[in-house]
């Protein structure tokens, strides 16, 4: 019940601030454009049904979008003063942080709700009609929710050790570009030829990349809930240390 009212409390606070309609427009905006409307990109002149021009957009709009999301979660708090105040409160750490995280994920996840009428479109227009592997678009899809999930947790990291939301932002960016492109763009280094494919197995696009193929894996399952429970613990460690 305690999570559920800092849910609330944070959910209302994106709505009343704007901050969730600007999210969801620009994400629908950007991935609508490429999907549908510029050339060499949208479905209509590619002539193949799928939307992959959406699965791989996504996850660079996500890198920046989210960061916008959860840069002010906790920074903001401490620059009003108000962290102070909430920590009195009968919560624990884990509460305010869940009911943080969960209001912030939930943004992401109404962002990403609308386009499921690009999968709807293009089976319709598919020739024959239905005409698209679905088994791949929903494997996307939940690779995409997971991706958000973790995209989110490292946002809530970021914000909890600082109090200057942009720093927040650009830290959040960071560290979601390295994990997920990092791990990948080292592997190709030389040196580490003989070890290339284990530590790309390190980086979320190589997990993300598999989902999305519609391998559903619980390798794959167990290493975005780690990767999203690590960084809340870590976000846990910070806030509990009550040092800012």
């Amino acid at each position: 019940m305690q999570t559920f009212s800092i849910f609330k409390k944070e959910l209302n606070s994106s709505f009343s601030s704007l901050v969730a309609y600007i999210v969801i427009v620009i994400f629908l905006v950007i991935t609508g454009l490429f999907t549908w409307v510029f050339p060499q990109t949208n479905v209509i002149d590619s002539g193949f049904s799928n939307i992959d021009t959406l699965f791989t957009l996504a996850p660079y709009i996500y890198l920046f979008l989210i960061p916008a999301i959860t840069m002010r979660v906790f920074a903001e708090e401490k620059t009003a003063g108000t962290m102070e105040f909430l920590l009195t409160k009968p919560l624990t750490d884990w509460q305010i942080i869940l009911g943080k995280f969960f209001a912030s994920y939930l943004l992401v996840f109404f962002a990403l709700l609308p386009t499921f009428i690009y999968y709807y479109s293009v089976s319709e227009l598919g020739a024959p009609q239905g005409n698209i592997d679905s088994g791949a678009v929903f494997g996307s899809y939940i690779g995409l929710i997971l991706l958000g999930g973790v995209f989110t947790s490292i946002g809530l990291f970021s914000s909890v050790i600082t109090s200057n939301q942009i720093v927040a932002f650009i830290l959040s960016v960071f560290l979601s570009f390295f994990l997920y492109e990092g791990f990948a763009s080292v592997a190709n280094i030389q040196a580490l030829s003989g070890i290339s494919y284990s530590f790309s197995q390190l980086g979320i696009d190589y997990h993300y990349s598999a989902i999305s193929r519609g391998l559903v894996d619980s390798r794959n399952l167990i290493y975005f809930f780690g990767l999203i429970a690590l960084m809340l613990s870590a976000t846990k460690l910070v806030l509990g240390s009550r040092k800012w």
